[in-house]
């Protein structure tokens, strides 16, 4: 495999997609030496199957506002892998989508659902459609009519959609009512759904939870522990709120949160009221941080982000691209022992090649942000067994399931003086499954 001749087909076949570009750069960079070593991956045409999705659904979706006025958006379902089992991936309604970011969303979901050992192959999905200052009716008719279109490619050994930004219990369970209706019937074809109809305990937190988990195995296999460590949160949203929960019980002290508006420093670190608090702020379809700086009377960072106070770890739990060579100099330079994306692609390749060349702990957003879709394939199990776990019961699969993803990181990833490369392991470990899944299977696997 020649990786730059590969990107530069690929770069002339989809020239405005960044993001997507980026994604299989990073992957490719790092599989090159092991694919080179399998001929019959060559042979197979492996990475060039890989690198496309199977198909892409796009469609316009039209709606009512309460104006009565007619608005039309545009939904994307994208299918990318199915080698491993039926596709998976969040939808995300939010005004940046595009087609370039649901297909390095969906390339990266492939590899993440391939690292969780469970049967799901990679897919994304969406709209440009915003729920932010939106009203429940508005939304309602929106998520009705973007499943009038989407209804037909998926089903629960087909293709099941789950939640991602924008996207939370109240849409899913609107698509999911749209859904049962047309198909007449009452299958888990989407996860993230609510516990009165099939939904898992701690699957809002779940991502939050397994990227602590990961953070965690990471500090302790380099001979370091948690407790009392201060981090740096990004966002404060569902996976922000699941680490913040996390990492306090674990106790460590979470000194900052962020929006789109700035960031907030919190010396004495989150505990029980203030992160009850985050949840009233997303409650109320609130994006910014600044109310947290007034109510808890701490300093506020307006139009700046978290990375450059001194802390021992760094989460980005937003989106991607957060973290650039900028901020991962000041972490570096501050002393930062271990960053983790919790957020997808959270860092800029130029950041991330800082924090490796520094020896600093990494650990990509594949690995470390995989809890979310490891606990919808347990959700997944839960509905096909037509039974429910207890939080503890899920929690522990959780936990083993963060824990093999963590060995089969340090199996690919750890180099000769010891430092383990977790993006190398995380990325080696997802292709090589889903690589001999699609050997295995021939030429349309």
């Amino acid at each position: 495999m020649n990786t730059e001749l590969l990107m530069a087909r690929l770069e002339a076949k989809h020239p405005a997609e960044r993001e997507y570009l980026q994604a299989v750069h990073e992957v490719l960079l790092s599989v090159e030496d092991i694919y080179n070593q399998h001929p019959e991956f060559e042979k197979a045409r492996i990475i060039e199957r890989l690198v496309e999705p199977d198909r892409i659904f796009t469609f316009k979706v039209p709606w009512v506002d309460d104006k009565g006025d007619i608005q039309v958006n545009t939904g994307y379902r994208v299918q990318f892998n199915n080698a491993i089992g039926p596709y998976k991936g969040g939808l995300r309604f939010h005004a940046s989508v595009n087609l370039s970011i649901l297909k390095f969303l969906g390339f990266e979901q492939t590899f993440k659902n391939a690292l969780t050992t469970l049967p799901m192959g990679g897919a994304k999905g969406g709209s440009d459609f915003s729920p932010k200052g939106k009203s429940s009716a508005e939304i309602q008719r929106f998520c009705h009519s973007f499943m009038l279109e989407l209804w037909r490619n998926i089903g629960p050994d087909t293709d099941v959609p789950a939640g991602d930004i924008g996207v939370g219990a109240r849409e899913v369970a609107y698509m999911y009512a749209m859904y049962k209706k047309l198909a007449r019937e009452n299958t888990g074809v989407f996860t993230g759904k609510g516990l009165a109809f099939g939904g898992s305990l701690i699957r809002p937190e779940a991502t939050g939870f397994g990227g602590l988990y990961f953070v965690k195995q990471m500090l302790e296999t380099a001979g370091k522990g948690i407790e009392g460590k201060t981090i740096a949160i990004s966002g404060f949203g569902n996976v922000a709120w699941g680490a913040a929960t996390k990492a306090t019980e674990m106790g460590a002290k979470v000194v900052t949160l962020s929006g789109p508006d700035g960031y907030i420093y919190d010396a004495d670190g989150l505990n029980e009221e203030k992160i009850a608090y985050m949840l009233e702020l997303r409650a109320a379809n609130n994006d910014e941080i600044a109310p947290y700086a007034d109510k808890f009377h701490v300093p506020f960072f307006p139009g700046r982000r978290p990375w450059e106070q001194k802390v021992d770890i760094a989460l980005p739990c937003a989106t991607q691209n957060e973290l650039n060579l900028d901020d991962a100099k000041a972490l570096i330079a501050n002393g930062v022992l271990c960053v983790g994306e919790i957020s997808n692609m959270g860092c800029t390749p130029e950041a991330i090649d800082a924090f490796i060349q520094a020896k600093v702990l990494y650990g990509p957003g594949k690995a470390v942000n995989a809890g979310g879709v490891a606990t919808s394939g347990l959700e997944m199990t839960q509905n096909a067994m037509h039974l429910s776990w207890s939080a503890e019961e899920v929690d522990a699969r959780l936990h083993q399931i963060m824990s093999d993803i963590h060995q089969q990181c340090v199996r690919y990833g750890k180099q000769p003086d010891g430092y383990i490369n977790y993006m190398k392991g995380a990325n080696v470990a997802g292709f090589m499954k889903v690589a001999q899944a699609m050997l295995d299977q021939g030429f349309l696997g």
